[in-house]
């Protein structure tokens, strides 16, 4: 009973112990026919990315040419709290940063029909000493902290990661943004406290909308630093970072001379996000 009682006080929204039906959701008959519209394989990688003030869940799919393109835009249902990102448990504040999601972190036993959880916190809110925990993207349209979608959104979306984790992607790289990282918005929003968070936040969407390829994402002197040429166990959350790593000098894959040399895929329109949790339990 007490176990239970603490799983009931832990996790997004909703009571009550796990369906104990396994689900994977579905991908639809019209899904497999934009992927191959997009010239993309039905179990090529996914990214995630998330727009809290635009309230925008993005897939993305590998192409044939290895680049990553927009598969499909969701409106989310439901997500708790400001912009801003998730300090403390109990705050009810939807994340953001740059997570993993990896095939364990899937619940097919969702009280909120199906769910995964985002992997809050990560390394660089762990290095600033923020807390939480069961952050999810599920379904349900309701949320004290996570990003709520419906359950039918939540079939598609949860299907396309099973099944690109089945044909062995090992994880999604999840981008949760306050709004479209676009100069425009850093300016209107130039007082906020987060916006040096929210500047950083940008060199990372930089770099993937320069690319098209998911930035490889470490973390050191409490920053985020993107593409670093130093493997990422070599970096220390917390120390200093070393000489010539900083997050505004690593944005691109490769060189500046090699992306000065290279066309640029034209950038897309950039979009915002929310949530709940496993088997009934209540993000916090």
């Amino acid at each position: 009973m007490l176990v239970f009682a603490a799983l009931a006080l832990a996790g997004c929204a909703g009571f009550g112990g796990p369906e104990r039906v396994v689900k994977t959701g579905t991908v639809q008959p019209s899904m497999l026919r934009l992927m191959a519209g997009l010239d993309m394989e039905r179990g090529a990688p996914l990214l995630i990315r998330l727009y809290k003030q635009e309230s925008v869940l993005e897939v993305w799919k590998q192409d044939q040419g290895g680049r990553f393109a927009l598969l499909k835009s969701y409106p989310i249902c439901r997500f708790s709290g400001t912009l801003g990102p998730k300090k403390s448990e109990g705050d009810h504040q939807a994340p953001e940063g740059f997570y993993e999601i990896t095939a364990d972190q899937l619940n097919p036993f969702s009280h909120e029909y199906l769910a995964f959880n985002v992997g809050f916190p990560n390394a660089f809110d762990q290095s600033l000493g923020r807390t939480g925990s069961f952050v999810m993207v599920h379904g349900g349209c309701r949320s004290v902290g996570c990003y709520a979608m419906t359950d039918a959104q939540m079939d598609e979306i949860y299907g396309l990661a099973y099944e690109a984790f089945q044909a062995g992607q090992d994880k999604i790289q999840l981008q949760a943004f306050p709004f479209r990282m676009i100069e425009q918005n850093l300016v209107q929003h130039s007082d906020d406290p987060n916006a040096p968070f929210w500047a950083m936040l940008k060199n990372g969407s930089d770099a993937f909308q320069a690319s098209r390829i998911p930035p490889t994402v470490a973390v050191c002197g409490q920053q985020y630093v993107f593409n670093a040429r130093l493997p990422v166990q070599d970096l220390d959350p917390v120390a200093p970072c070393p000489p010539g790593i900083a997050p505004a000098a690593v944005a691109f894959n490769g060189t500046a001379e090699q992306h000065a040399a290279k066309p640029r895929p034209a950038p897309l329109p950039e979009q915002v996000g929310n949530g709940t949790d496993p088997a009934g339990t209540i993000a916090r």
